[in-house]
């Protein structure tokens, strides 16, 4: 898996592509969100448009994640699963915790929108 990050408004944006396999960047990942968190950057998009397959220390990675951002009263949205994705998100009920986006300008938005509220 490759994965680029950028901040925008002060969200943390994550862009995967490839198998999410925990093992390989799940603690650079975790560490990375540590960073932003530490600078007081409390949501984070993850665009999962281009990951063709999860393992279960991949679940692992994005619960931690979300259980992170969470922790400090944020939030974490995925952006487009692929259909492979969508159904592993949905047998392990995980769809029903994560907020999910149809891109990453939209996913910005409903955070936007959350915040200012």
């Amino acid at each position: 898996m490759q994965y680029s990050h950028r901040v925008i408004d002060n969200i943390l944006v994550l862009t995967f592509e490839g198998d999410l396999i925990g093992e390989n960047h799940g603690p650079e990942l975790v560490s990375l969100a540590n960073d932003h968190i530490n600078d007081d950057i409390f949501y984070c998009v993850i665009d999962i448009s281009n990951v063709r397959y999860i393992n279960s220390s991949g679940i692992g990675v994005l619960i931690t994640l979300l259980t992170k951002f969470r922790n400090k009263e944020g939030e974490v949205i995925l952006v487009k699963p692929s259909k492979t994705v969508e159904k592993l998100l949905m047998i392990t009920k995980l769809s029903s915790i994560f907020q999910i986006s149809e891109n990453v300008e939209e996913a910005i938005s409903q955070i936007k929108k959350s915040v200012n509220q």
